[in-house]
């Protein structure tokens, strides 16, 4: 079982305390956990990232999201970093949460991940979002608005 989610939420400060100043995001907004993940957010003008704790596989990732008027679009940064170009394999950074020292270690690579893909992000938004199809995205249509 992963570290708790209070644990979770004060390791996800410490990784994101400079880079989300540097980059303008707000937050992290959390989410209560369940009994099966803890959520944080970090939100900016144009793309909110989202670290999902798995707490029973032990694991975390970072997720970029994106809305468009018509869609919403969600991917996770390693697939982006590879998309971009700006890594050249899958497997550089650690995904694993099971100890605090994994979850500290993986959290660092991927905010390193998100330092790098945040400008190709938050800039036009047809480009972000084809970056982001290429990564192999999730999309789907946001609900009609009455």
């Amino acid at each position: 079982m992963a570290p708790g989610a209070e644990a979770f939420c004060g390791e996800v400060r410490a990784a994101f305390a400079g880079v989300a100043e540097r980059l303008g995001l707000d937050g992290p907004g959390e989410t209560g956990p369940d009994r099966h993940l803890a959520v944080a957010t970090y939100i900016g003008p144009a793309v909110t990232y989202k670290i999902v704790l798995g707490l029973w596989q032990g694991d975390v990732e970072i997720h970029a999201c994106r809305r468009t008027a018509l869609t919403e679009c969600k991917v996770g940064v390693e697939g982006l970093a590879l998309a971009a170009g700006v890594i050249s394999r899958r497997g550089e950074v650690s995904f694993g949460a099971r100890t605090l020292r994994q979850l500290r270690r993986s959290l660092t690579g991927q905010v390193r991940y998100v330092e790098l893909v945040h400008p190709l992000l938050s800039g036009d938004p047809d480009s972000a979002l084809a970056l982001m199809r290429a990564a192999g995205a999730r999309e789907w249509q946001r609900p009609a608005v009455s």
